[in-house]
């Protein structure tokens, strides 16, 4: 079976006690384990799939947790690095009524950002893998140059490469580079996850098709647009498209939502084994489904990767929306 690979950021997210607060104004908050590649890793194991994260956290407390929880989810942290020179990232997390989230980071530098090149591995990929990466960790800094050596070796495998920009404007030192970041890594993507809160302002486009079509650069031949409960749409270069619905759910925390999303899309393409090639719109269609439910589930629990659900949790989402 092929393995999904992701890479990038692991990090604690710091849960706060109530909604609707300012983060200056909560009292106190529950320690989470998080991180996008490494939530979209775990994601794919719940579900029964098999991963891999590659990362870098420190030799720390917070450090062990993020490795027990990654072993605890099944995922291979084979390629887990651990360092004394930073500290484990550290992001402090406020939730307004509706389950969104601001954020506040600690990680000045952390751990993730000190990944080079030179702990990727010359044979860790084989022919049908994945890898799956997000636009956090491509600052600059030495963990942006570990990415672009894990594409290319990627590539020379004829995996797939996977890419949700993710946007996170206060890791960045302005809007513009965090926008030229994500455009740079966009054309080296077979498949790029993108929601509709982040299509304006990394296209700088207003018209919703215009700017899907702007992102068909490079390699990239398909594109998730996700709208949260509104559902997704998956569009295709040739000019093809599925939309399906979401779900509608009592939203606890949409911390992790979008990264089990594509973790529920990853699992089901690495189940199937035929590739991106061999899809059509019914399959794309059960696939979109499936993803929707995942992201779906995790929302109604708070946390990232402790609100991920089983493959049990996913299809019980399903059957009750058929009913």
């Amino acid at each position: 079976m092929a393995k999904v690979f992701t890479i990038g950021e692991a990090l604690i997210d710091f849960i706060p006690d109530r909604k609707g607060a300012q983060l200056k104004d909560v009292g106190s908050f529950a320690r989470a384990a998080g991180g996008a590649p490494a939530n979209v890793a775990c994601a794919v194991a719940m579900l029964g799939g098999e991963s891999a994260f590659i990362g870098m956290v420190g030799e720390d407390a917070f450090g062990d947790h993020l490795v027990e929880t990654l072993e605890a989810a099944h995922v291979d942290v084979t390629h887990v690095f651990r360092t004394r020179e930073a500290g484990t990232a550290l992001a402090f997390v406020s939730l307004k009524e509706d389950g969104n989230r601001d954020f506040s980071f600690y990680r000045n530098p952390s751990a993730d950002m000190l990944l080079s090149e030179s702990h990727i591995g010359e044979n860790w990929f084989a022919a049908g893998d994945m890898l799956h990466f997000c636009s956090v960790d491509l600052i600059e800094a030495p963990v942006k140059y570990a990415h672009k050596k894990a594409i290319a070796l990627m590539k020379q495998q004829g995996g797939i490469i996977s890419f949700d920009p993710n946007v996170r404007l206060p890791l960045w030192t302005s809007e513009e580079a965090c926008r030229e970041a994500i455009l740079a890594f966009l054309p080296l993507a077979d498949m790029v996850k993108v929601s509709d809160e982040e299509l304006g302002f990394i296209t700088g486009i207003s018209d919703e098709a215009e700017a899907i079509r702007s992102l068909f650069v490079g390699d990239v031949k398909h594109i998730i647009y996700t709208r949260g409960a509104e559902g997704a749409t998956w569009f295709s270069k040739s000019g093809d498209s599925v939309t399906v619905s979401g779900f509608k759910v009592e939203v606890a925390d949409t911390t992790g939502a979008g990264d089990s999303f594509i973790g529920g899309l990853l699992y089901r393409l690495q189940q199937e084994g035929a590739g991106l090639s061999a899809l059509d719109r019914k399959t794309a269609a059960e696939w979109l489904a499936f993803a929707n439910a995942t992201g779906a589930a995790t929302a109604t629990k708070a946390g990232a990767i402790d609100a991920l659900p089983t493959l049990g949790e996913v299809e019980a989402l399903l059957g009750n929306q058929r009913m």
